[in-house]
């Protein structure tokens, strides 16, 4: 049978589908798509809870449309995520993959980051057809331009710098916002433009010299500027520390706010539902093509799979015609 340009084996009966690692506003979707579109092709569909823990601890259901209904513009996971660090190891990784065939699954998607899928890669190299989504917020998946979660935390992280530019700007104060993203700085850029700031530091462009910094505030303040805007990244982190160093060097009250998790909660973007629904369904489909170790990614303007092993052995960069750019709005 072929369908959307998949040739499609009946040699996969059952799947599965878990999510991992960080939680992602669009994970939802993503599960729904898997759950719907399996079941269209005639497939049987379970679900596993928390994650590759709830695999070893066999927390598997069966999945009906019934279980998806009403989910896809809720944020977080309806099946739960949990780290798992038993699973780096070789005995646990056989483990799962015998649970999957006692529970019959014959094919498994994961939704997570790098760390799902290494774990989604143990699976392949245990004979589990397996197949990758990207969902983090942190957008440093390198084989894709887009993952599940960055369009609606880079829009909450906006969104909140705005109201403290707000109050920043009353009171004549310097604020750094350290925003999340891990060790990429993807969500600091965006919002860097986004939201107009007069410095943003990103882990893989910092050189640690605050006495620029210090500067640049200074030499603001002079030219008129009453407030001066810093977007900082987790990767960089220590906001509080550095907040009291340029008050203390500048003699301008210096306050740091760090937005944290709530950038990886609430509704879901319709980029984001759009997005991790056409990858679901992609992976279903990649699978029931006979593929395994894949990652399914977006890439110049096109949805596409890609070789986990392959996928995770590059390095993902900051543009640097954008970070340039960033830079130089801030004059």
């Amino acid at each position: 049978m072929i369908l959307g340009g998949f040739n499609l084996s009946n040699e996969i009966k059952t799947i599965a589908v878990l999510t991992s690692g960080g939680d992602a506003p669009g994970m939802n979707a993503a599960i729904r798509a898997t759950v719907r579109t399996a079941i269209s092709r005639g497939l049987k569909v379970k679900g596993i809870k928390r994650g590759f823990n709830g695999l070893l601890h066999e927390e598997i259901i069966d999945m009906e449309p019934r279980h998806v209904s009403d989910i896809i513009q809720r944020g977080g996971t309806v099946l739960g995520t949990a780290r798992c660090l038993e699973f780096k190891e070789k005995e646990y990784q056989k483990m799962g993959a015998d649970i999957c065939r006692k529970h019959g699954i014959d094919g498994m998607v994961v939704i997570g980051g790098d760390g799902s899928f290494r774990g989604a890669q143990a699976l392949a190299r245990e004979g589990i057809k397996t197949i990758g989504i990207p969902g983090t917020i942190d957008l440093d998946i390198p084989c894709t331009d887009y993952t599940i979660g960055f369009d609606t935390a880079v829009n909450t992280a906006m969104e909140a710098i705005d109201k403290v530019k707000d109050t920043s700007s009353s009171h004549e104060r310097c604020s750094i916002i350290e925003v999340m993203g891990r060790n990429a700085g993807y969500i600091a850029l965006w919002c860097g433009v986004a939201n107009g700031a007069e410095d943003v530091l990103i882990p893989e462009k910092y050189d640690f010299d605050e006495q620029t910094i210090i500067n640049h505030i200074i030499q603001s303040r002079k030219r008129g500027k009453s407030h001066h805007l810093i977007i900082n990244a987790e990767g960089i982190g220590h906001s509080t520390s550095m907040a009291r160093r340029i008050e203390a060097a500048t003699g301008i009250e210096t306050r740091a706010t760090i937005l944290g998790y709530m950038q990886r909660g609430g509704n879901p973007t319709a980029k984001d539902r759009y997005y991790a629904s056409i990858m679901g369904a992609h992976a279903v489909d990649t699978l029931l093509a006979g593929k395994s170790n894949r990652v399914i990614g977006f890439c110049n303007g096109t949805f596409q799979d890609f070789d986990i092993d392959e996928a995770m052995s590059q390095k993902k960069e900051i543009n640097e015609y954008e970070f340039e750019v960033a830079k130089l709005l801030t004059i």
